[in-house]
């Protein structure tokens, strides 16, 4: 797996939560501090990330049948 994609998946992961905790902040009207939201946010990417290269071989590919 290259390291475009890991990056990536660690991109989607970081901005999943990102879009999480805006519908909170919509949803409650409670407003969470903007360094609490990107820490948390750099945290989740680099799990994504850290994820994604270490099971990239037991998922297939999306043209692969199995």
């Amino acid at each position: 797996m290259n390291r475009k994609r890991i990056l990536l998946w660690g991109a989607i992961g970081g901005l999943a939560f990102l879009v999480l905790v805006q519908g909170f902040e919509l949803v409650s009207g409670q407003r969470v501090d903007w360094l609490v939201k990107f820490g948390v946010a750099a945290v989740v990417a680099v799990g994504a990330a850290a994820v994604s290269r270490v099971t990239h071989r037991q998922l297939p590919d999306a043209n692969e049948r199995t």
